[in-house]
């Protein structure tokens, strides 16, 4: 009860347009952000996320809101909603980034090691995912939930409102700054984790071809495919951990440095 007093402070045909605005950075970014923004999490529980998320920001706002939506045009709200959904999506997106270079490095992954023929479900998407794919995007989603470095997205979110006060608006240019910074250290970090498993395919596939030149008549292909899935398998067993643990540091890294 002692949250929602500050709110009172406002008028209340004050009180709604800046319930809206708060809704429209915390629905966008949590419509964006890792695992929430899942297909296989209903619509309508992200949707009541958004809200109980946007009811317990507003009381500390309001000294920011009665500044932004006091005496506002509709067609200044209206300016603001898009601005604000803007940045909330940005900070969301800035988090999904490193699970999208997860997410096409375990592909790479799973060419490299030849388990890429039989797909399965993906767990961030709608299209199907090798089933090795789906093992290391999953299990990194798990632990980004465990470790808690969802609360830092939220953090981040929370700290926008002095960064980005709500009627500065969005520079584009800092944005695609951001996103070009976020796109060059999740991909570098993701290649990382996929480079044991690049080495281990080159170098397969040149002894491969190295047998088949010395014996043309045999099909090494279909020979040596099961020692290529068998080794795949182990590389996978005991390099996963640490991979997952380098993963979750670099991510945990760039989300406090929001």
């Amino acid at each position: 009860m002692n949250l929602a007093l500050p709110l009172l402070s406002l008028p209340f045909n004050e009180m709604l347009p800046a319930a809206f605005l708060v809704f429209a950075r915390v629905g966008a970014c949590l419509m964006t952000m890792p695992g929430i923004s899942s297909p296989r999490v209903p619509l309508s529980v992200r949707l009541f996320l958004a809200l109980a998320l946007s009811l317990a920001v507003v009381p500390l706002l309001e000294p920011r809101m009665a500044a932004a939506v006091g005496n506002a045009e509709p067609w200044t709200l209206l300016r603001l909603i898009v601005t604000e959904s803007m940045v909330g999506g940005l900070i969301g997106i800035l988090a999904q980034i490193y699970f999208w270079a997860l997410q096409f490095m375990a592909s790479v992954i799973a060419a490299a090691i030849g388990y890429s023929g039989a797909p399965g479900g993906a767990v961030e998407q709608t299209e199907p995912q090798a089933i090795i794919g789906s093992i290391i995007t999953f299990s990194a989603l798990f632990l980004f939930f465990v470790t808690d470095l969802h609360l830092e997205v939220l953090r981040a979110l929370l700290a926008s409102y002095s960064v980005i006060p709500i009627d500065s608006g969005l520079k584009p240019s800092a944005a695609l700054v951001d996103i070009t910074d976020a796109f060059s250290s999740a991909f570098t970090g993701t290649l990382r984790i996929a480079a044991p498993f690049i080495v281990f395919a080159v170098l397969v596939n040149i002894a491969i071809g190295l047998i088949n030149k010395l014996t043309p008549t045999i099909p090494v292909y279909f020979i040596s495919m099961p020692f290529v899935l068998a080794g795949g398998l182990a590389l996978t067993y005991f390099l996963l951990p640490e991979l997952l643990a380098f993963f979750l540091s670099e991510i945990g890294q760039f989300l406090r440095s929001f």
